[in-house]
């Protein structure tokens, strides 16, 4: 992959632009269940992808793929690539340790989202009612660095978005399956069989 400079425009508020789903009527799926590409999809982007979503309403859907491992990378070195202010970055420069990335989907790869358990919070946290969490700043990134940070944790670049009634599309088409988002299963440490295992959990063929 290549990274350019800054190559993160990490938790800059991106998420926090987009329409507040709690304004608008409710759509199935729900924020909170995985999307679970079925066996069709032969698009190399979706291709067995489990998406967690975490808005989806009359103008759209948006979600995080979170079984497309990509590489390990410094947590310091994100943080710098991201940017921030001269006085901060000397002390990002001292965080150490490595964190794992994840592709969260095909849409502005270079976008930073970080999916977590829910006994961590800031003032910017999207919640969700299943224990699951999504924060979208560098704080999240030094917390963890600093081993202050949630207890667990998905960091990836880019995401799934879908416009209006285009997911609805999708499942009429019988592209997803789904099944609620339990944390055992987005924080499953065996990627390579996530796909399968949330498959056989699903509650339903849309």
């Amino acid at each position: 992959m290549t990274w350019a400079k800054p190559a993160l425009v990490l938790l800059a508020g991106v998420f926090l632009t987009m329409p507040v789903a709690a304004a608008e009527p409710a759509v199935e799926p729900a924020a909170g269940e995985l999307l679970i590409a079925s066996a069709a999809i032969q698009d190399p982007r979706f291709h067995h992808s489990v998406i967690l979503l975490l808005r989806h309403d009359e103008k759209g859907a948006f979600g995080i793929v979170i079984n497309r491992p990509l590489t390990e990378r410094p947590i310091a070195g994100l943080l710098a690539e991201s940017g921030g202010r001269p006085d901060q970055d000397a002390q990002d420069r001292a965080i150490e340790g490595t964190i794992r990335v994840f592709l969260g989907g095909p849409v502005e790869p270079s976008y930073g989202f970080v999916i977590h358990s829910g006994e961590y919070r800031r003032p910017e946290t999207l919640t969700l009612d299943i224990g699951v969490a999504m924060t979208a700043t560098r704080d999240i990134l030094r917390d963890i660095g600093r081993h202050q940070g949630p207890k667990k944790y998905l960091f990836a670049l880019g995401y799934a978005g879908w416009g209006a009634g285009q997911l609805e599309g999708e499942i009429a088409r019988h592209d997803w399956f789904t099944t609620p988002a339990e944390p055992d299963l987005v924080f499953d440490e065996e990627r390579g069989q996530l796909w399968e295992r949330a498959l056989a959990r699903r509650t339903r063929e849309l």
